[in-house]
């Protein structure tokens, strides 16, 4: 096997803080908001989530890269996250089913990273220190300027991101499907949401982001799933508003992440930018209703406070077990309801996957 030579890279942080690495994909310079994903497989899924959009990811798990590329394993067209930091980065991968390494991926791609950095360390410090800007480059190599240029980063606090990853046209999918119809609108969809619906027999027509109640309404759905997605839920009133109108007529409706925010939001609860936020394959979940614990996948940044529940007709189902925090709601007296995880997850695990069903049950 040919020698992969390793060439200089540097991550600096927001409050300062350089950590030195060596450059893996594309030689450049990539700027985003540095967060950290605990799960120990799954890294194309997460790298091609729309929700990851304009954030650099760590990786926690030790090595990244050594089952390669598969065209099986994405949740979107392409790699969306803006930039990777992890420790041990495999250029040759042993997966007979995979089409080409990661590295190559990444230079496809054109995405910016840097391996052989203490990831545990930086780990620590981003939970001791909160969600924070970063640059990864390999380019320049001046601290000092890199420090400069990581100032100008805005924040991820008041972004809106959606209009960017969503589609750009309406498009169907599963119409030879006997089932009933659900628009789906897309803030930032993962495919496998598509599959779990498509898989329960339902018809789709997946709409853009921006898209008005009076547009998907037109196409006559019997339902409808709101779905995952980018930046701060707050700059997003295109959105709220198009809820407001499905829950106005009280259509049946089925929230995912981002779009249990904007179910909340909708309903007249506000939403906040956490911490650290959540993600990872093994956060634990009780169901409220059920009274049983789910572990779940989660990727989020942002979440619904937990003040003016009853003032909203808002009833908590789901709570995060590590810190409390809303993981998923209903509204009274109406068929919607959403998660502030992923039921389709894929891989992760599976616990959640009812979710679906009771979706495709409120549509009867």
């Amino acid at each position: 096997m040919a020698q992969i030579a390793k060439l200089p890279s540097i991550l600096v942080l927001e409050d300062g803080t350089v950590f030195h690495g060596t450059s893996i994909g594309k030689i450049g310079t990539t700027t985003g908001e540095i967060c950290f994903n605990t799960g120990l497989t799954g890294y194309q899924e997460i790298f091609t989530d729309p929700s990851y959009f304009g954030q650099i990811l760590v990786a926690t798990v030790d090595h990244i890269g050594n089952y390669g590329i598969s065209d099986e394993d994405i949740e979107s067209n392409s790699i969306k996250i803006a930039g990777l930091v992890c420790k041990n980065f495999a250029h040759f991968y042993s997966r007979t089913k995979a089409k080409a390494s990661i590295h190559e991926y990444f230079t496809e791609q054109n995405l910016v990273g840097i391996a052989d950095v203490d990831t545990r360390q930086l780990v620590r410090h981003i939970r001791q220190r909160g969600a924070m800007n970063a640059i990864i480059s390999s380019e320049i190599l001046d601290v000092e300027e890199l420090k400069k240029k990581v100032k100008e980063i805005p924040s991820m606090q008041g972004m809106e991101l959606s209009s960017k990853v969503t589609t750009q046209e309406a498009y169907e999918v599963g119409m030879d499907n006997p089932g009933k119809k659900v628009a789906v609108l897309d803030l930032g969809l993962k495919q496998n949401i598509l599959r779990c619906l498509l898989d329960r027999g339902l018809r789709l027509k997946v709409f853009p982001a921006k898209t008005s109640y009076q547009e998907m309404a037109a196409w006559n759905p019997d339902g409808y799933m709101l779905t995952n997605g980018p930046g701060d839920p707050a700059s997003m009133p295109y959105a709220v508003d198009t809820v407001k109108d499905i829950l106005a007529n009280k259509v049946p409706v089925f929230g995912i992440c981002m779009g249990n925010q904007i179910l909340g939001r909708a309903c007249g609860l506000d939403t906040f930018k956490m911490f650290n936020g959540h993600r990872g394959l093994n956060h634990p979940v009780k169901n409220l209703l059920t009274g049983r614990c789910e572990i779940t996948s989660q990727n989020h940044g942002f979440a619904i406070k937990n003040e003016g529940l009853e003032a909203a007709g808002v009833e908590v189902t789901h709570v995060h077990l590590n810190d409390n925090t809303i993981a998923g709601i209903r509204v009274k007296n109406q068929k919607a309801f959403s998660v502030q995880y992923h039921p389709e997850s894929n891989p992760g695990p599976h616990d959640s996957r009812y979710l679906f069903d009771d979706f495709v049950q409120s549509l009867n």
